[in-house]
């Protein structure tokens, strides 16, 4: 904060314990470039602007001065090591199920796009930074080996699982960038963690989607209820009733007020059998396709749509709080123009999902002891 400091160092070498660096260990600077201080400043800057902004405002409040491209790797490789702290357990959630409003633990699962850097578009990138380098006379700056490969769409889905109480005080949320399996085993790892088994209520709320129903089945089978979304309900009853009378018509919208209201207040079978009668009088064309779609969505999630025995049981039925941390966690990685490789997307939901679970002070405190 005072200026650069510039330190002349001696590095030790033998064949026996390699190389051996005492001013380093003195400075704390074994692992890292920077003490834990600073990369916090860093990551806490970084995952609420770019990494260029981000770099400005450490350089005018901090007088902090570093290139943005080693903000973004103390930021990324910063990311990684909460990754590997979660997996290793030495990252915990803040809380147990002991500790949640009624000792009741609500969880959600969802998918979420983020974009990513292509194959095609490094190439093509690579290529540009070639031909200015060229031009400019200048030598490369990039590192040693094989340069780290593209996806091969522009966008992927990761995977966001949370868990939460009634009064959402206590929220525990991780992410993953891989496929439905990865997602299970983070289901029964944070649920065990988390002792969901102990809880006196707990219960799914999800979007209906099968791979998400499937891991919750199979990982965490000691849940209660597996509950529909209402709202996502709502929406293909929205989409038949457009197909039925027009979109905006009056008529749409008494017939979907009418068909919510009966699974509300009756249940799924009710609204089925409703159903059924406009089967009959619509037995051809795309009318009956729409109706048809909307009774195998529904037939499908019977279980989950008892909607009156779940308001008697005082359980939510909206999956709010979920849909709020998927776009939560994301802003940052969906910001104009931004694209990631597919490591360090994942890398920024883990700093962003380590705030938003009430563990950012815990685990900054355990890399300054560490350091």
């Amino acid at each position: 904060m005072n200026g650069r400091l510039s330190v002349r160092r001696t590095v030790y070498w033998s064949a026996e314990k390699g190389t051996v660096v005492p001013t380093d260990q003195w400075l704390g600077l074994t692992e890292h470039r920077f003490r834990p201080g600073v990369r916090e400043m860093c990551c806490r800057e970084a995952l609420h602007g770019s990494f260029e902004v981000a770099r400005d405002n450490l350089q005018r409040t901090a007088q902090l001065s570093i290139a943005g491209r080693s903000l973004r790797e103390v930021v990324e490789n910063q990311g990684r090591a909460v990754l590997t702290a979660q997996r290793k357990g030495s990252l915990r959630p803040a809380f147990t199920a002991a500790d949640c409003t009624d000792q009741t633990v609500i969880t959600g699962a969802d998918g979420v796009m983020v974009p990513l850097v292509t194959e095609a578009q490094k190439h093509q990138r690579r290529q540009t930074e070639s031909a200015q380098r060229t031009a400019q006379g200048r030598s490369s700056t990039a590192p040693v080996g094989r340069p780290k490969p593209g996806s091969d769409g522009p966008y992927q889905e990761f995977k966001v699982l949370t868990f939460y109480d009634p009064d959402q005080s206590h929220c525990h949320v991780v992410a993953t960038s891989g496929n439905h399996e990865a997602l299970g085993r983070l289901m029964r790892r944070e649920g065990r963690r988390l002792h969901l088994a102990q809880a006196k209520v707990k219960y799914a709320l999800s979007d209906g989607a099968a791979w998400i129903a499937h891991q919750y089945s199979r990982q965490l089978p000691m849940l209660d209820e597996h509950i529909l979304d209402y709202h996502h309900l709502r929406d293909h009853v929205v989409e038949a009733s457009h197909v039925l009378y027009g979109e905006g018509t009056k008529q749409a919208v008494q017939w979907r007020e009418e068909m919510m209201g009966c699974v509300w207040e009756h249940g799924s079978l009710v609204l089925l059998d409703r159903l059924g009668s406009y089967l009959r009088r619509h037995r051809t064309g795309v009318k009956h396709k729409a109706l048809e779609s909307l009774r195998d969505f529904l037939a499908k999630r019977v279980a989950m749509t008892d909607y009156p025995k779940f308001r008697q049981r005082g359980y939510d039925c909206g999956s709010g709080p979920t849909e709020s941390q998927c776009g939560t966690l994301t802003a940052r990685l969906k910001g104009p123009g931004m694209r990631w490789d597919q490591s360090n997307a994942e890398a920024m939901m883990a700093l962003a999902c380590l705030s938003h679970s009430g563990l950012w002070s815990t685990y900054w405190k355990s890399e300054r002891e560490a350091a």
